[in-house]
Formats: structure tokens, C-alpha cells, sequence
């Protein structure tokens, strides 16, 4: 059963023409008592189907024990976007709602390099003296 719309497709599909390198979507997840973690899986699949630019790798938090670790990933779902680099994006909880437009621009985002921030942003963050650790939570209510 899809999860995207035709819509929602059409959108991710103009979105990906931006994407220059291969974006890899890590989703860590568990396959007994999550549902979340299954449409995690269907929803990261339907969106790298979307280009020839991304892959999906599924891992079980407990089995890929060293890779999670690696990742600094400690619960599922959890889905990490890298590209070239790893930029250090990964998303807790399926990326749904709000949090789907966060994914496609993460895409976008490692598999081009370039945020999109104004000049007066990269300033500000060239400025910081030592490494910050951001953390976003998002509720639906």
C-alpha cells in the first residue's frame, strides 16, 4: 500500500532534480512490535525509488549493533541520510508530517553540499569556536 500520494510524488520527483552525488538512507529498525518501524521502511523505500541518486540499507538496531553505534543510533525507527559526507542528520521516529519535507531537503542537502543558508547564517556558524551539538524535537500537536 503506498504512502505517497501522486502529488506527493510529483513534488519529491522535482525536488530530486537538484541531487548531484548518491545520498545512502540508513533506516535502523526492528522487525517484531513496531508498525512505525515498517512504515518507516515502505515511506524511506517509496522516496529513494523516487531517483536513481539514492539507496535504502535496512538494519536491526540489535543485530547491526557496531554500525548503530557508529551512527549513534540508540532507538528505532531511525533513519540516517548521508551522502558523500556524513553530516551527522539522522531522523528518530518516522519522518512524516512536517518532518517529510525535513527528509527530502536532507536528501537534497548531502547529495549536494550546499545548505541553503544567507551569507549572514554561515558567518554566524563560521564564528562558533567549538563544535555544537543540535538536537529538534517535533510533536503533531
Amino acid at each position: 500500500m503506498p504512502i505517497l500520494t501522486d502529488r506527493d510524488r510529483e513534488a519529491v520527483t522535482k525536488e530530486f532534480e537538484k541531487l548531484t552525488d548518491p545520498v545512502k538512507v540508513t533506516v535502523f529498525s526492528q522487525e517484531l512490535g513496531s508498525e512505525t518501524c515498517q512504515q518507516t521502511e515502505w515511506l524511506v523505500k517509496e522516496v529513494v525509488d523516487l531517483t536513481d541518486k539514492a539507496s535504502m540499507e535496512v538494519l536491526n538496531l540489535i543485530l547491526d549493533r557496531e554500525k548503530a553505534e557508529a551512527y549513534g543510533v540508540d532507538r528505532v525507527p531511525a533513519v540516517v541520510v548521508e551522502g558523500t559526507k556524513d553530516y551527522g542528520i539522522r531522523f528518530f521516529g518516522i519522518p512524516a508530517g512536517y518532518e517529510f519535507t525535513n527528509l527530502i531537503d536532507a536528501v537534497v542537502l548531502v547529495s549536494t553540499g550546499k545548505p541553503s543558508l544567507s551569507e549572514e547564517t554561515r558567518a554566524a556558524l563560521a564564528a562558533l569556536a567549538s563544535p555544537v551539538h543540535i538536537k529538534v524535537f517535533a510533536t503533531p500537536t
